[in-house]
């Protein structure tokens, strides 16, 4: 790929066409004509901070940008009201098509282009896994797809609905239910070989070929092939009769009984037994409602829903826009996607897929047919999701949390900001990101605090907001997890960091000025002055702000007070935790890495262990008497 620098002022605003000569303008358009490349692609404008405000993807970035530079937009257009804010243009050179698919759709993800339509749920559905290249295979519940050779089932768009399925094959079948990917031997089996759930591989000879027939059948049931199933099991149900077998003949007949019973409760939506996704799209007024029907075999097996906001945008951009962000994620891929809204990108775009799926995928917007009724389901669903949404609400509390915190912007974008220390030891600094008032996760930050010196909060709040503030792309507002001291602090940390950020940008553009983001902080009730609310803090104010406990603004900064808070900790515990076993385990004589894994396997966790006495660490396996009294011994000495 090639970077080149941005173009500052040498687009024309529309805004200028009128005021500039016929001879400016031809300059200025020839002078893009030479400097921009024809190949493939993305190119993105900025604003005059630097913030990028759009990011497109182009066969031809010449021919695709000089189209912005053609007859002069409608001023209210989407296309016309950002062209007045663009005052720059950067572009990336991309050697596929198919690579700048990519690059667009992690450029949208990082900046949050205010004139792009951005899908921000980023959940992971859960699916089951199936690794058919271990010896014995087990279900295992996933939320990533990885090509590793394993069967996936789903997506599923309801946990319960996914346990739900586990727990009738966990019932009806006997896979082994261990959940270390690896089968560890055992001298006595668990619990479900006692329930007759499972064959026990771990602690009895199991030959293959049995065990392989269950696989078989668990796949035969995943994949909806449910009557191939049934036919399977009755024939094995017969020849153990025929063979006077009949606690094994009851066995199977109760299989078949439950599969039966499971089946009646599934919905046929496509007799042809196929993997689809029906992607469905409503709009009223500026709000998109997209709806995705995961049909899996010819049975609905879930739904999930989207909600964008563009008050311009095209329904056939919207699905562009969705098509291009939900695949370009690890997510399940269908043979076939039905969609109800033309794309112009139609071949590009299905050339992408199925590159990046490895195997033929095929988009289509049906016109008559089966596959059309599929298609109108999904968009009665999407229809009915519009009808009284909450989005008017949304926009406003925006609006009211402008109002009421004082703020010279709409805080569309607000970051939480919090700290957690153990004693002031191993500090870590964690930032959570809110887009519209929802969590925007792809942009959340874990700091490692780097001073040392004890606890000092103040220090270590300065530090991590110093750091992401050089991360860039700063959000419109700050929340600090604290009061007037904390929020003294920040304060001083943005101005500071702010200067710095102009001063360099003056060297490169006069005219360019970082917008500089607000701050505010939020405590919880002083219990010793019988305080009862949390409280808001203001920059310029002496006494904090008290909201009534049901406020709306009030319930969103403690929301995502409270998101911060458990995000650092988390963090906290885990990187702590990390250390613990490093440091001690490692620092007992006699324990390799084979004894530790056993003992943290055992135990599950450092405390376990050191609480453990010599008794009990001797059940280990490679646990000596003698290593036993070390690791008591060790432990007893520390304290």
């Amino acid at each position: 790929m090639l970077r080149c620098k941005p173009l500052l002022n040498s687009l024309v605003k529309k805004s200028e066409m009128k005021q500039s000569s016929p001879t400016q303008y031809e300059l200025n358009v020839n002078l893009l004509k030479k400097t921009l490349p024809e190949g493939p692609g993305v190119y993105s404008f900025v604003d005059p901070s630097g913030r990028v405000i759009y990011v497109g993807k182009a066969k031809n970035i010449r021919k695709r940008v000089l189209s912005y530079l053609g007859p002069k937009p409608e001023s209210s257009s989407k296309t016309g009201r950002m062209m007045k804010k663009a005052d720059g243009l950067d572009f990336i050179l991309t050697s596929t098509e198919q690579e700048a698919f990519i690059l667009e759709s992690n450029l949208i993800k990082r900046f949050m282009p205010r004139y792009n339509i951005i899908l921000r749920d980023d959940k992971q559905y859960p699916c089951l896994r199936l690794d058919i290249s271990e010896r014995f295979p087990r279900l295992a519940i996933v939320r990533k797809i990885k090509k590793d050779g394993a069967l996936y089932f789903g997506p599923f768009s309801s946990a319960n609905a996914m346990r739900s399925t586990k727990r009738i094959i966990d019932r009806v079948f006997k896979l082994r239910k261990c959940k270390s990917q690896r089968l560890q031997q055992r001298e006595r089996p668990c619990l479900n070989f006692q329930m007759n759930r499972c064959l026990a591989p771990c602690s009895h000879e199991i030959p293959a070929q049995e065990y392989n027939e269950i696989v078989k059948q668990v796949r035969l049931f995943l994949e909806g092939r449910n009557p191939e199933l049934i036919a399977r099991l009755k024939k094995d149900m017969d020849e153990a009769a025929a063979h006077l077998d009949f606690e094994v003949a009851a066995g199977i007949r109760d299989q078949i009984s439950a599969l039966r019973k499971t089946i009646e409760r599934q919905h046929v939506v496509s007799p042809r037994l196929e993997n689809q996704d029906v992607i469905g799209l409503a709009q009223n007024g500026e709000l998109h409602q997209v709806v995705i029907l995961f049909i899996r075999r010819g049975y609905l097996t879930g739904t999930r829903s989207f909600l964008f906001k563009d008050r311009s945008a095209l329904p056939s951009e919207v699905m562009e826009a969705f098509l291009k962000q939900y695949y370009s994620r690890e997510v399940f891929m269908p043979q076939s996607i039905l969609i109800s809204e033309p794309i112009k990108d139609l071949i590009s775009i299905r050339t992408w897929l199925c590159d990046f799926a490895a195997k033929n995928i095929i988009i289509h917007r049906p016109q008559r047919g089966e596959k059309k009724k599929l298609v109108a389901m999904a968009m009665a669903n999407a229809e009915n999701l519009l009808v009284g949404h909450q989005e008017a609400q949304r926009e406003d509390l925006m609006a009211t949390a402008k109002s009421v915190l004082g703020l010279s912007r709409t805080p569309r974008h607000i970051e939480g900001v919090d700290i957690s220390n153990l004693q002031g030891g191993l500090a870590v600094g964690t930032v959570v990101s809110f887009v519209e008032g929802e969590p925007h996760r792809q942009a959340y930050r874990n700091f490692r605090m780097k001073m040392s010196g004890g606890i000092d909060d103040y220090g270590m709040m300065a530090e991590m907001v110093e750091r992401r503030i050089a991360k860039g792309a700063l959000p419109d507002l700050f929340l600090v997890d604290g009061g007037k001291g904390h929020l003294a602090v920040v304060r001083r940390v943005i101005d500071r960091q702010m200067r710095l950020l102009s001063k360099e940008s003056l060297i490169i553009n006069s005219k360019k000025a970082f917008p500089i983001p607000e701050v505010i902080s939020i405590a919880k009730p002083d219990e010793n002055r019988h305080e009862q609310r949390d409280k808001i803090y203001l920059s310029g104010r002496k006494n904090p702000l008290i909201l009534k406990a049901d406020h709306p603004v009030l319930l969103l900064m403690m929301r995502i007070r409270d998101e911060a808070h458990r995000r650092a900790v988390m963090y906290h515990r885990r990187l702590r935790g990390k250390i613990l076993t490093r440091s001690d385990l490692n620092s007992i004589p006699g324990i390799g890495k084979k004894k530790k894994r056993n003992l943290l396997m055992f135990f599950k966790d450092i405390d376990a262990i050191s609480k453990a006495s010599i008794e009990g660490l001797k059940q280990v396996p490679g646990i000596s008497n003698t290593l036993a009294e070390t690791i008591v011994s060790y432990f007893r000495e520390r304290g």
